[in-house]
């Protein structure tokens, strides 16, 4: 019935070059999130702002991520450790 009117295997091709597109965009917005709050880690009150915004926008695998990578980069800066409560 659907043969009719889809060329199955194109549409479904569509679809996993489009998933895949989507992660790709996810990704750079995770990347970009990681890029700002390097940046504005000089300051407590900014990199709490920048991360509820972060918080707001990733993906749930991508909050598991970044938790990872705070826990990291706030080891050896005490101040933003308050910060982490915002992805636990």
């Amino acid at each position: 019935m659907w043969g009719k009117y889809f060329n199955l295997p194109l549409f479904y091709l569509y679809l996993v070059k489009l998933k895949n597109k989507i992660n790709n965009m996810a990704r750079a917005v995770y990347e970009y999130t990681k890029t700002v709050l390097e940046k504005v880690s000089f300051n407590s009150e900014l990199f709490f702002m920048e991360l509820e915004k972060a918080v707001k926008k990733l993906l749930p695998y991508e909050l598991k991520e970044l938790k990872i990578w705070l826990t990291e980069f706030t080891s050896n800066k005490p101040e933003l450790h308050s910060c982490l409560a915002i992805v636990a």
